[in-house]
């Protein structure tokens, strides 16, 4: 392929339409980009190469092609898929393979999209930095010197090196929507259960979301669309929204909780969304300072519910394969046996409770508007890190502002408002009321029409990359 990878996911089959561009050229040239660069970017654990040509020869066959037809994306691997090995990150899945896809995977088949490979994490989904003993580590893509964050940190980086054109992958408090604010793109946690969750290796059942990694909000409504279950759920989501034009702005009532999720913030983060917030006030939004949350409890609350379900899970393959696991992702696992049922029970009342307190905010609102994480992109290995004039570590800072909303199932949508002074992409977080996915996502397009809101490509995202349909392989 000689020419630039189109970048969005309409541009790419318009140009499909219309002949400009040829689905096996697109997904052998995706293919080709993925494998060339993942000796340094440590994206991918495996690669479909010819599973993925041949599928897409296939579908091209057929009168009627898919909604998605053609578009290259990839999977964090904790999605089953019978053509890949699933690895969760983890040598302690080496003999495990999956005898059906996964729901999502299933759903994205029969769309006419094309899987072209799955996808680095932090070992089990069990850390927000997207370190990986096993299978590398992905850098951050527009400064390798520091995270991508996680634990879906390869999605992130596949979608912004541009060899997917969107990816899976999985929140439990934060790890899509922190990967996508420390990289530039655009990160939807979905309201809880949206996407089913069947065929997905869990974290944590009662907190873990499946969602979207993207480079814009169109992207993501179009994906949504294809994935989205539950009937009923669906035509509620369709009614919520409305035009795409930047006239969604005007009247839209933006709730700003300033306690708490604008304290101890770096600067440039916290200039970043209030420049936003006013300039959606001048196109007519109505901003209203939200009281106080109460945010006491919640990260005990949510860590207490993610180390016994994930213990639980764990424990059979613990006795056999304890020595394969990581040892930071072995001891932390091990925590759950002593955490007692009555804290569980009272941590599992809690999120109740904070989910009406959160329901009951949008009755005077449209959506809340905070920054996604109080810092940029932190250093390679950092374990204390500044946020604003504190420091705390670093699992703690990026996942201060996100974990709430996992313990409450609202739909969060993460979009890149800006660039710090150093170059580093900057996060703001839409939430939502439950299953206001669809006027959520609007929203974000009305910001990326209004030009607050953009992706600004790595410099290496422009690099062509030959096509190729060389056989399939496990890449890391």
């Amino acid at each position: 392929m000689n020419k630039p990878l189109p970048v969005s996911l309409r541009d790419i089959r318009k140009d499909l339409r219309a002949g400009v561009l040829h689905a096996e050229e697109l997904v052998g040239a995706s293919l080709n980009r993925a494998r060339r660069r993942n000796h340094q970017s440590h994206a991918y654990i495996s690669l479909s190469n010819h599973a993925a040509i041949e599928e897409v020869r296939a579908l091209a066959g057929r009168e009627t092609a898919g909604p998605l037809f053609g578009i290259p994306y990839a999977c964090k691997d904790v999605f089953d898929t019978t053509d890949m090995p699933t690895t969760a990150g983890s040598l302690a899945m080496a003999d495990y393979r999956a005898t059906q896809d996964a729901l999502a995977i299933q759903r994205l088949r029969a769309s006419g999209a094309i899987l072209i490979g799955k996808t680095n994490l932090h070992e089990f989904s069990y850390g927000i930095t997207g370190e990986n003993a096993a299978f590398g580590t992905p850098p951050n893509p527009y400064d390798d010197t520091r995270i991508a964050g996680g634990s879906s940190s390869g999605s992130a980086v596949a979608v912004a090196q541009g060899s997917a054109v969107f990816a899976l992958g999985t929140d439990t408090g934060g790890s899509i929507r922190v990967p996508a604010a420390l990289c530039g793109l655009v990160g939807l946690k979905p309201t809880m259960g949206l996407i089913e969750a069947k065929g997905v290796i869990p974290f944590c059942w009662s907190l873990d979301h499946v969602g979207l990694i993207t480079r814009c909000c169109a992207d993501a409504s179009d994906v949504l669309q294809v994935l989205a279950g539950r009937e009923a759920s669906a035509e509620r989501l369709t009614a919520l929204g409305h035009g795409t034009e930047t006239a969604a702005l005007q009247g839209l009532r933006i709730g700003v909780p300033r306690p708490y999720f604008f304290d101890d913030v770096d600067p440039e983060i916290g200039n970043a969304v209030d420049d936003l917030l006013l300039r959606c006030r001048d196109l007519g939004s109505e901003l209203v300072a939200l009281p106080a949350i109460d945010m006491a409890h919640v990260r005990t609350a949510s860590l207490v519910i993610q180390l016994v379900e994930a213990f639980a899970w764990h424990k059979p393959r613990l006795k056999i394969h304890a020595a394969l696991y990581g040892e930071d992702v072995r001891d932390g696992l091990l925590q759950g046996q002593f955490i007692l049922a009555e804290h569980y029970v009272q941590a599992l009342r809690f999120m109740e409770v904070k989910r009406l307190e959160i329901e009951h905010l949008f009755q005077n609102i449209d959506v809340i508007v905070a920054p996604t994480t109080p810092i940029v992109a932190p250093r390679l290995g950092a374990r204390i890190v500044t946020a604003g004039i504190i420091e705390e570590p670093v699992g703690q800072a990026l996942t201060r502002f996100t974990c709430l909303f996992n313990l409450t199932g609202n739909p969060c949508l993460s979009v890149p408002v800006a660039r710090n002074s150093a170059g580093l992409p900057i996060g703001l977080q839409l939430i939502g009321p439950c299953f206001a996915d669809r006027r959520l996502l609007t929203i974000g397009q009305a910001l990326e029409q209004a030009g607050l809101v953009r992706w600004h490509a790595p410099d290496n995202f422009s690099v062509d990359d030959e096509a190729s349909s060389s056989g399939a392989q496990q890449v890391a």
